[in-house]
């Protein structure tokens, strides 16, 4: 029958002499789900990974692969492939023995190996490819070649460890979609890890944001961009603008932050005395006088102090009253505003909502 799950991680903790590398870790991945974890260098998450495939062995906790424990299961013997930063494929073998070559590994004869290898080049684009050199390829064939490879062998569970980081930033961001659409097609399970927020929130149906061996939040995109749980998620997800001050005053849901210069914001959360106040970059109106800025809680002047031009994803750096760091806020494309310079006068403004506030 199958499984509900195609992997449960249940309180899994690796320590090397006294440090928790990964801490007391659980989550379960549905069978075809894309599922990223997200965190930066050092936080456990290729510890992690590396327990998953069984290169590692947990100190405590299980690792069951539809159901099945894998503690004492030797990495060949896993249903799990892995795909390194590094790709290790072999440059002495043509394109299409590197994809037939786990299969004959595994007994598959010559013929057989041969021509699953072909078909698995065809669905991953590279029809025709098998007699090529592994040298002659570019980056992004050569990621599929590696792909191909693990694909052929039908794992229950593909990990990936940073597989676009070695690839230039046009490259990676086609591979992003690429790896995505894949994914869908095979309908194969994949856990992947990056310290790249946007690699995950592009690919992922959810994400696991890792820091300091734990897990801080997991969700979709969507859940950790809009409703961090923590100031860690708020500030590693996505750009922001992030405050700190005492806690005023709390009324039906908004609560007032002071700022050290004494400004007041509005906001929604819980906070003790300190407060954590973050907004987004995109949720910050401008206008060019504050009257078009409406009823909004949050209203300041300010001048711009830098315009980071970036096509769709411009943004504006402007230094406000009563702010110790400049506001970042989005360019618009259009209007007044699309053109404004350094210098330039502008009054910026945010709902309450917009504003996640946290204990500090």
């Amino acid at each position: 029958m199958a499984h509900s799950t195609d992997l449960d991680i249940v309180n899994v903790t690796k320590r090397f002499g006294a440090h928790a590398a990964v801490d007391d870790v659980s989550f379960s991945v549905a069978p075809g789900e894309f599922f990223s974890i997200l965190g930066p260098s050092g936080c456990g998450k290729t510890t992690l990974m590396r327990m998953i495939a069984g290169f590692e062995h947990p100190t405590s906790g299980d690792i069951r692969i539809r159901g099945k424990s894998m503690i004492g299961v030797p990495a060949n013997k896993r249903p799990v492939n892995m795909v390194f930063q590094s790709l290790a494929l072999f440059p002495m073998m043509s394109v299409g023995e590197n994809v037939a070559y786990g299969l004959t590994c595994r007994g598959v004869s010559r013929a057989e190996a041969e021509e699953r290898a072909h078909r698995m080049l065809e669905r991953v684009g590279l029809k025709g490819f098998g007699e090529r050199r592994v040298t002659a390829l570019s980056g992004g064939q050569r990621q599929r070649v590696a792909i191909a490879r693990c694909l052929v062998l039908e794992p229950t569970l593909v990990l990936l460890d940073e597989p676009l980081g070695a690839l230039d930033l046009k490259l990676r961001e086609h591979m992003k979609i690429e790896l995505k659409q894949l994914q869908g097609t095979f309908n194969t399970t994949f856990v992947y890890i990056t310290h790249d927020q946007s690699e995950a929130l592009v690919m992922s149906d959810r994400i696991a944001v890792m820091n300091q061996g734990k897990f801080e939040q997991v969700g979709s995109p969507r859940e950790l961009y809009h409703n961090p749980a923590t100031p860690f998620v708020a500030s590693f997800v996505g750009e922001t603008n992030r405050w700190q001050g005492e806690a005023a005053s709390a009324s039906n849901g908004a609560i007032s932050v002071r700022l050290p210069s004494g400004a007041v914001v509005q906001g929604q959360g819980r906070a003790g005395q300190g407060a954590l106040a973050f907004v987004r970059p995109e949720a910050v109106a401008l206008a060019q006088d504050s009257g078009a800025l409406g009823n909004l809680p949050n209203r300041f002047e300010g001048r711009v102090s830098a315009v980071l031009f970036d096509g769709a994803a411009s943004s504006l750096l402007i230094d406000t009253v009563g702010f110790e760091q400049p506001v970042r806020a989005v360019l618009p494309q259009v209007g007044p505003l699309a053109g404004i310079e350094v210098g330039a006068p502008v009054h910026v403004g945010w709902t309450a909502d917009a504003m996640k506030v946290f204990a500090a």
